[in-house]
């Protein structure tokens, strides 16, 4: 999702390309107006429901089973192992970070970036995009960002922006240099190892690429056989790969963690779900069909991402010229007089809010007609978890069948209760769980499994 755009008529009036394109390139997360369209122009076939459909084997691949074609092991499988004994107290968080990356990586650039098999076998750009929202986070990263990326991004040529940032002696923006660095470095990897493929002599290997199914492969082919006037460059391509990671690692870990946490806060909401996906897995592993239509799993990553988004909608943004920001309501001014829009000055911050109470049996009635009504711009169920117009998060069906996926393998096997350590959640540009009286800085969810007995 774009931190860094407010959804008004007119998007690209609360919108700052200059910070996110420092971060992660040409991508969709930094590029405006008519380079953004182009974009998202050549990726929204890729997130399209036909092809959403062929991403759901390449899901299981990681969550529920081995294939031939992937070497690791599965999520399920490590975790059976570790309760096989007995219930064991288990950092779900740090199992949904490695799964969330490593569904993105195999079904989006058909890159694997971890294998499971070690507790602690992080890949370094897990360890870079993880650094990377710390750096940023709070006080001193918001001053890292506005002090010295704003010092660079007054230099228009990429060489002399890197030699100015280079040349600034605080040990938290060379950490972040070094991040952005790995993060572009493993990008670039990954699209000249597909660009030798697509070009390869080799004709195995040519088809290979040609039949693979991952977001960024399929992105190439298109683009290859693309207009002059429609295709993107390969900084933009490059730039695609850390947008895509950034935008479906941590956002989907946290929400999967969160759910996990409110189903073992409420017991009865999680046997409700296990039984409806049991069910429905009576003839093996759910397909697409079956995942989108299963009403209270629906309804409890509705209610989620509505009560506890992971992604602040409250930060900051500046206006970039007048405008008349409209109102869903009128609102009466001091003066008496009742108006629809308010007047917003270039240069002014602007700070949107969220809401509570979390009941996943308000999304299985007919919602109120004052929801309805009130036609919000969002591009997911009347919310703007997922924001909203042209700048709206483009693979939020992706992210959704993914939580599904792994919700699906996790309920059917486990029952997750919480852990006798006190947790509270913290808003460092996502949402990050942490164990109270402990290292705030260190995000962590230790939960309690155990092994449920299959179903007869």
């Amino acid at each position: 999702m774009d931190d860094d755009t407010l959804s008004t008529p007119d998007n690209d009036t609360f919108a700052n390309k200059s910070r996110n394109s420092v971060y992660f390139g040409e991508g969709l997360l930094s590029t405006l107006s008519a380079q953004h369209r182009k974009q998202r122009k050549m990726l929204n076939p890729v997130f399209s429901i036909n092809h959403m459909r062929e991403m759901i084997p390449l899901f299981y691949e990681v969550t529920d089973r081995v294939c031939p074609e992937y070497c690791g092991l599965v999520l399920r499988t490590v975790l059976v192992k570790k309760v096989q004994e007995g219930t064991q107290e288990i950092d779900i968080l740090h199992w949904m970070t490695r799964t969330a990356l490593e569904l993105i990586g195999q079904s989006g650039m058909g890159y694997s970036f971890d294998s499971l098999e070690d507790d602690n076998d992080y890949h370094p750009y897990s360890r870079s995009v993880k650094r990377f929202i710390s750096l940023t986070g709070g006080p001193v990263g918001f001053f890292a960002n506005q002090f010295a990326f704003h010092l660079a991004r007054r230099f228009y040529f990429p060489r002399l922006q890197r030699l100015i940032v280079e040349l600034i002696p605080w040990k938290r923006v060379q950490d972040l240099k070094e991040v952005i660095d790995i993060m572009y470095q493993t990008s670039v990897e990954i699209i000249q190892t597909k660009q030798m493929a697509l070009q390869s002599a080799d004709p195995a290997i040519a088809a290979e690429m040609r039949n693979k199914k991952d977001i960024i492969s399929i992105l190439m082919r298109a683009n290859a056989t693309a207009s002059e006037e429609d295709r993107l460059t390969d900084s933009e391509v490059i730039g695609q790969v850390s947008s895509l990671v950034f935008a479906g690692m941590d956002t989907t870990s946290s929400a999967l963690s969160r759910i996990f946490q409110l189903l073992a806060t409420h017991p009865d909401a999680q046997q409700r779900l296990r039984e409806e996906i049991r069910e429905a897995q009576m003839n093996g592993q759910l397909n697409y069909d079956q995942l989108v239509t299963l009403p209270y799993l629906d309804a409890v990553c509705r209610e989620t991402l509505r009560v506890f988004p992971p992604v602040n909608l409250a930060f900051l943004r500046t206006a970039r010229s007048d405008m008349l920001l409209p109102l869903s309501k009128p609102v009466r001014y001091v003066d008496g007089q009742e108006r629809t829009e308010i007047f917003v000055a270039k240069g002014t911050n602007v700070i949107v809010s969220a809401s509570y109470e979390w009941k996943p049996e308000r999304w299985l009635s007919p919602l109120p007609e004052t929801v309805v009504e009130a036609h919000m711009p969002g591009i997911y169920s009347h919310l703007m978890t997922f924001m909203g117009g042209s700048r709206a998060c483009i693979g939020f069906k992706f992210s959704q069948l993914e939580m599904k996926v792994v919700l699906s393998v996790l309920l059917s096997t486990f029952k997750f209760s919480l852990s006798e350590k006190e947790i509270g959640w913290t808003m460092n540009g996502i949402a990050g769980p942490y164990v109270k009286g402990a290292d705030k800085t260190r995000p962590q969810l230790p939960m309690v499994l155990s092994l449920l007995e299959k179903p007869n």
